[in-house]
């Protein structure tokens, strides 16, 4: 386990590593969970893959997730997020490296792609969100929907905790409730660019795989004719790398063009 400060007061951002080398072009592949999961949980599998034996591999956890800390004075946006992905980025000497994000994961790494782009050579995103506002369907909506207080001391957490089912629950109720509750505002109020212009605008290779099950992706042909390979993956929904690891593996492993 390694960390580094993303903050004036000594909070540090950790993640853990596997492999060691490169993939003969420089690269480490860097991965980034989605709200209120780990990366080690939702890609540990994915890294670990024959395809990736080797590489240079970083499971980051995000300040509030996981094994980061937690500072109750930090506000967790996805700007946030992103400098603190950047500092462990910096501690670990990493340049060019692919970002391989979920869900909101993936909408940190577009803006840390945006605001750092030279430690970002490519971007590999399952679901990433791309626009402000989601519906209200969608977990982050559901807890942005709540007031901070309600969520964090008016029960709101353990209510979300029990309506998300198990498998999201058991990373969940590791994440600090402030953090968890101000990310989820930030991710529903997006970004200055919105993410899907950050991501549209990128020099960096980009693809963006959407599972087949989760729909018809909004605004593909214009990701498209701004040079996003855009991917539907059958059997597949949000949570790809657990419905078919194989393509989120394949992704990875491809060497740039």
């Amino acid at each position: 386990m390694y960390e580094a400060k993303f903050d004036q007061r000594g909070s540090v951002v950790r993640w853990t590593e596997s492999g060691g080398r490169s993939d003969g072009a420089g690269a480490a592949s860097v991965y980034v969970h989605g709200l209120g999961a780990m990366s080690s949980v939702y890609h540990a599998h994915i890294a670990a893959a024959p395809a990736l034996s080797g590489r240079r591999s970083l499971l980051v956890d995000l300040p509030g997730h996981g094994i980061s800390d937690r500072p109750q004075e930090f506000g967790y946006t996805l700007e946030d997020h992103a400098d603190a992905l950047a500092a462990a980025l910096d501690g670990a000497g990493v340049r060019g490296a692919d970002l391989i994000g979920h869900s909101m994961g993936g909408a940190v790494a577009i803006v840390l792609a945006h605001r750092r782009p030279e430690l970002v050579r490519r971007l590999v995103l399952t679901e990433a969100n791309l626009d402000p506002y989601p519906p209200v369907t969608a977990g982050s909506s559901g807890i942005a929907g709540l007031s901070e207080e309600e969520f964090v001391h008016g029960g709101g957490f353990a209510r979300v905790l029990a309506r998300v089912g198990p498998a999201w629950a058991a990373t969940m109720r590791l994440a600090d409730p402030l953090a968890l509750h101000r990310t989820a505002t930030g991710l529903v109020r997006g970004t200055d660019p919105t993410m899907r212009r950050m991501l549209m605008e990128s020099p960096a290779e980009r693809v963006y795989l959407q599972g087949a099950l989760s729909g018809e992706l909004p605004g593909r042909e214009e990701l498209m004719g701004a040079g996003v390979r855009v991917e539907t993956v059958p059997e597949a929904g949000h949570v790809l790398m657990f419905d078919r690891p194989d393509a989120l593996v394949r992704a990875v492993a491809e060497r740039p063009a």
